[in-house]
């Protein structure tokens, strides 16, 4: 136990991620969900790669069968958007896309899950849905008070390097600021064939840092002044800025990259930086995939003349409204798909502030240790798309 403790308490202080609960058969060896299948969908990622190679587990352990359909960002966001609109019953467990909360959960597309958790036949004693940090389930909660998904990342907006190396070699360290970056990006442009830099095109993530940076805002003062701001000295100085960026160091087509595009030519070597999500900059050390792993770098966004904005953004798992099969959709969205007890890397450090339960077979008693000694309780995240407050 104390080896086991050990172990979580480095992987949280690591950011590393905590132990995924795992789903035990009943003693009976019963199935309780034999005949059900499950339609999930979810935007592609390498978390969502990682839950479809444990669904034989968890289908092995429920009698359920799941479909996992991990179409793009942009196509997800599109298509799910849609079909609950309509309240249909075509999806089970869908990911909550944080720039739709709002959208999707005061619309009454989504199902509460409050009750779920109280049941006591759906959950376990010892899955504890405050393990999950306030600044992560703040997002998931509508105006009613009640939690409609269970968050699996807080993702940050970072810099990444593919190609740090040649930065190395011009003579330059990570930059820290907006000027920093253009001096470098003009330094190692083009250098052996690799774009200086590149963003996916949803610029309502990736240039809300910047505009921040430089003193700007969207709205005169949101929630309450939604009037719009973006023609102010200090917006256009951003706009300029960031535009110059995809002008002058972008690859052919810029503007047209999506997330999985710009992944992809981090990885391949095609373009050297670019701001993303750690869900996306990751993948660049995957040596099975990846040809920068040895020579990939990670920082923060440059800081502007009035500081450093990051953004943070929440993404959960939830039941539409109009499913069918709402009490196996819950089991496998609370994260219950393991059904082995190993240490598994699974729900990340930022969205959780425990280990999760342990579930092995016949065991209706299972344990949890804490990593609470290494993460402060007063950690949390927002769900803005940018916080407002340098750093």
């Amino acid at each position: 136990m104390t080896q086991r403790r050990h172990f979580l308490q480095t992987a949280g202080a690591l950011g590393a991620s905590a132990l995924l609960p795992t789903l035990a058969r009943a003693q009976s060896g019963a199935r309780k969900f034999q005949g059900v299948t499950l339609n999930v969908s979810a935007f592609s990622s390498a978390y969502h790669t990682l839950l479809k190679q444990w669904l034989p587990e968890f289908e092995a352990a429920t009698g359920a069968k799941v479909n996992f359909d991990t179409p793009s960002f942009p196509v997800y966001n599109q298509r799910t958007d849609l079909e609950l609109s309509t309240k249909g019953s075509a999806y089970d467990v869908v990911n909550v896309t944080f720039i739709y909360i709002s959208r999707w959960i005061n619309s009454g597309w989504l199902t509460p899950l409050d009750d779920f958790i109280r049941n006591p036949n759906l959950t376990p004693p010892d899955w504890d849905v405050a393990d999950f940090l306030p600044g992560a389930r703040a997002p998931e909660t509508g105006k009613d008070g009640k939690l409609y998904g269970i968050p699996w990342v807080a993702e940050a907006l970072l810099s990444g390097a593919s190609r740090f190396d040649l930065v190395k070699a011009a003579g330059f360290g990570y930059p820290d600021t907006t000027d920093d970056l253009v001096k470098v990006l003009r330094a190692v442009n083009k250098k052996e064939r690799v774009a200086g830099f590149v963003a996916d095109n949803h610029y309502g993530w990736t240039f809300v840092p910047y505009l921040h940076a430089f003193g700007g805002d969207v709205f005169r003062k949101a929630p309450d002044d939604l009037f719009p701001t973006l023609d102010t000295p200090e917006a256009v100085a951003a706009a300029e800025y960031y535009a110059n960026l995809l002008k002058e160091f972008g690859p052919d087509g810029a503007i047209t990259y999506q997330p999985d595009q710009v992944t992809q030519a981090l990885k391949s070597g095609r373009v050297n930086f670019a701001d993303a999500g750690q869900i996306y900059l990751a993948q660049l050390a995957d040596k099975a995939s990846s040809k920068v792993a040895q020579t990939a770098h990670f920082g923060l966004l440059p800081k502007g003349p009035a500081g450093r904005f990051p953004g943070t953004a929440v993404h959960a798992l939830s039941i539409p409204t109009g499913s069918r099969n709402k009490e196996a959709a819950w089991a496998l969205s609370s994260g219950r798909c393991r059904s082995r007890p190993r240490a598994v890397p699974s729900w990340p450090a930022t969205v959780r502030r425990r280990a999760a339960p342990t579930w092995t077979p016949g065991n209706s008693a299972p344990s949890r240790s804490s990593t609470a000694s290494t993460w402060p309780s007063s950690r949390s995240t927002r769900s803005t798309s940018q916080p407002r407050a340098a750093t």
